[in-house]
């Protein structure tokens, strides 16, 4: 049987939302865009099995972190996370949220670190900023001690980005929705790549949707992360 190597994967993780969260930004989406409403059948979060963090392998988990706290503030700055890139046009910057959030380093990052460097990523405006979903990808506390025991650590690749085909639609066909908020879903994949000691180590496919919000004369950022969309 394939391992599966658990990271702050989305994949993992995206189940991770609680019912009325997901209602919420998928209300949302469906104001947005008018017929976006047909893409929720193709929304799904999905599960991992996972081994022991304390075998030869790299450290898992089964749940995510109790998220809806905000998130706190950096022993000493975020570690191995990057600052979010100033980048107007949405796929991009999905692409580059996506690398980000299949990235970190338990070696000198604390998970404080981790999580308060992925907030900086988020949206600033509250109504359309969905914190619990992203930050339900770090597992719980003594998790993350276990994969800092065994120095696990992860890099990503991106390999493309790109609008799913229900989105594409509903913004053809009223392209003006789009300015109640300026949210864009984008689907970006590509691969993971997580070593831990001796010399242990592999790869994964990966792939998200992200909700982007990339209002005019700003940055975009991150809203959501939302349930898998392959489309």
């Amino acid at each position: 049987m394939r391992n599966r190597f658990p990271t702050l994967s989305l994949s993992s993780y995206g189940v991770g939302w609680s019912a009325h969260r997901r209602i919420a930004i998928v209300a949302l989406v469906v104001t947005v865009l008018l017929t976006i409403a047909a893409a929720v059948a193709w929304l799904s979060g999905s599960g991992n099995a996972h081994r022991d963090p304390t075998a030869t392998g790299p450290a898992t988990t089964h749940s995510p972190s109790s998220s809806e706290a905000p998130a706190p503030k950096p022993e000493a700055g975020s570690g191995s996370v990057p600052k979010p890139p100033q980048i107007t046009e949405p796929v991009a910057y999905a692409k580059a949220a996506a690398q980000m959030l299949w990235s970190y380093d338990t070696r000198d990052t604390s998970r404080d670190q981790q999580l308060a460097g992925m907030r900086e990523w988020m949206t600033k405006e509250p109504t359309y900023a969905d914190w619990a979903s992203v930050s339900g990808q770090v597992p719980d506390p003594l998790l993350w001690s276990r994969m800092a025991d065994q120095d696990q650590h992860a890099t990503a690749r991106v390999t493309e980005g790109h609008y799913p085909g229900a989105f594409k639609q509903a913004l053809a066909e009223d392209p003006s929705a789009i300015t109640e908020a300026y949210i864009y879903v984008v689907t970006v994949n590509g691969k993971q790549q997580i070593a831990w000691k001796k010399g242990g180590g592999g790869a994964e496919d990966r792939a998200v949707t992200l909700a982007v919000q990339c209002r005019p004369g700003h940055d975009c950022a991150l809203a959501a992360i939302a349930p898998s969309v392959t489309q």
